[in-house]
Order: structure tokens, then sequence, then C-alpha cells
């Protein structure tokens, strides 16, 4: 079968092509090439809002999600003068990388055009990127950890988070999980923001010692219990933002909820089929992320309280 002829699509005051629009991306239902990039046109604000002007690492899939997978942190070649880009260092090899870094829903679409799916960005932005301005919360459920569990600790997380003043701003992961995000101010670099999650991590466990753990290594954890995963804020490390894609048949989407829709959330209903209405109904849940800043001190004194340490990034 030949290739589809390319489509150009409107996007605000520019035109991206879409090549191959017809490629089966997702075929548990057998949505497209041209299917994904609808799907983040219908939800524009939302994500450009998750990844707006930071380093973002993409997960691209050339042949649909079950092909190859792709990690890319250097912009892909062929990038229009549009495209805006972040050059982000590794201390561990000396070396660096220019990424993408968005600012207009066009620049998503691009990316989809360059067979993006997942969009991973840092917790920092571009005017600094080694301060970030964003603590994610990753519960990460073991394999044999059933989701009312992940539930149950996701209440206990905005529990603390109001005890502290803190404005969380929860999500699916699109897998297992369940993320929370807290916006904060960009005063500290990232051992200080791990160390900050770190110990709100151990207060967490310390309410809930019979659904969470925070030992770090793998092998050494109950597989039925939840991860409260603090080293997703080390430098480098990333996770799928609000609104993006999953790279599974079923094309999930990690997507923002309500505190009230937790305890009856089934991620699995999220898909690029079924999350446009939902946002063409309720908007951004994550709108007022960036007026709700917050200060990791309190968490800071905790951690030096309990005398927590993390490992040095390397």
């Amino acid at each position: 079968m030949g290739k589809s002829p390319a489509v150009e699509l409107e996007v605000e005051d520019r035109v991206v092509r879409i090549s191959n629009p017809d490629r089966v991306y997702f075929p548990a239902r057998g949505e497209t090439k041209l299917d994904l990039a609808n799907y983040y046109l219908s939800v524009g604000d939302g994500i450009v809002r998750a990844l707006r002007e930071r380093p973002c690492m993409l997960h691209r899939f050339p042949e649909g999600v079950t092909g190859e997978k792709v990690h890319q942190k250097r912009l892909p070649h062929g990038a229009p003068p549009w495209v805006r880009t972040v050059r982000v260092h590794f201390p561990r090899y000396n070396r660096h990388a220019d990424e993408l870094c968005v600012t207009h829903i066009a620049d998503v679409i691009w990316a989809v055009q360059m067979s993006t799916v997942e969009f991973h960005p840092w917790n920092s932005r571009a005017a600094d990127t080694e301060k970030p301005d964003e603590w994610r919360i990753d519960l990460d459920p073991g394999p044999t950890c059933p989701f009312d569990r992940v539930r149950r600790v996701a209440l206990v997380v905005e529990e603390v988070l109001a005890e502290l003043g803190a404005v969380g701003f929860p999500k699916t992961s699109g897998s297992k999980g369940l993320h929370v995000y807290v916006r904060i101010k960009p005063d500290y670099g990232f051992q200080d923001v791990r160390k900050a999650a770190l110990a709100f991590a151990h207060e967490v466990e310390r309410r809930a010692p019979d659904d969470v753990e925070t030992t770090w290594w793998r092998k050494d954890r109950d597989p039925s219990l939840v991860f409260v995963d603090y080293n997703q804020n080390t430098r480098d490390r990333t996770i799928a933002s609000a609104y993006s894609v999953r790279g599974v048949a079923e094309a999930t989407v990690s997507t923002p909820i309500r505190w009230d829709e937790i305890p009856d959330v089934d991620p699995r209903e999220f898909t690029i089929a079924t999350v446009p209405k939902r946002y063409s109904e309720l908007g951004d849940l994550h709108a007022g992320i960036d007026d709700a800043v917050w200060s990791i001190e309190p968490l800071l004194e905790w951690a030096a309280r309990d005398e927590l340490e993390v490992p040095d990034e390397q």
C-alpha cells in the first residue's frame, strides 16, 4: 500500500505539513497520525501550558506505537525557523543538547509530524534550566499493587499538601499511576527539590504505612505497594506531561483530573478518543497552576529535622 498524500494543517498563524496522515499509530481503535495531530489541536492551550518554555524530550514512533521507539533529546533535523530550542548540559558526559522548547501549538503539531507521540518536559524552564519551578509527585504502583491503593495514597497526598498550604494539580499518568504537580518558586536547584520531595514522601509513608514505601531500589520494594518516586525531580528526569498521549495501542492520555474524581477515576477511560470532549466541557483543569506558586522551604525544614539526604546526581 502506498503512502497517503500529505495534508496541510492551519495552526493559528502557521501551516504544518503532515506527511502520511493515514498511517495507523494506535491499533486498538485504528487512530492515525492525523488523528494524533487533531487530538493535540483539540487540547492546544492545555498541552502548550504543560510544555511552555521547558526543555522537552520527545518519544517518537516513526512506524506507530507497535514499532521502534526513539527517545530524542535533540531537536530533529528539518525544523522550521519558528521552532525554538533551549540548550541543556549533561554533566555526566560533558555534553549538551538543544531540546524542543514549546511556545506555540504549532511546535507540538510539527513534533507530531516528526512522529512524536509522547512529550516529556523538564521541571525547569528555559530562563534557568538549573532551577526547577515544578515539583512532581509520582505515585508509582508496584506490579501487583491494586489501583484502589493508588487512589487512597493520592488522597493522603492531598491532605498533606493542604496542611502545607500548597496547591496540587493531579493527573493520571496515562499508565497505572497518578501524578500530582505543584508549582514552586525557582529558588533552589535539583538536589534541594529532590530532598524536599523525599521529605514529603516520608510523611506520606508515615501516614499510610500499609500502602506506601519510599525504598529507592526496585528489587527491594514490596510489589504490592505504591512507591512515591521522589527521584522524578532529578535533573534531566522527565515524565509524560499533562495531555501527553502515551505510546500504547489504546492511545491513553495523561489527563488532568479533579481531586473529587480520584475515588472513582479509571485512567483507562482517558484516550485520544475521549479526552477532547472532556476538555471541551471542562477546559484545562491545570489552567491555574501558574498562579499557585509555593515555596519548598517547609519541606527542606522537614528534611533537616529528619537528617535526610539524597544521592549525588551523576
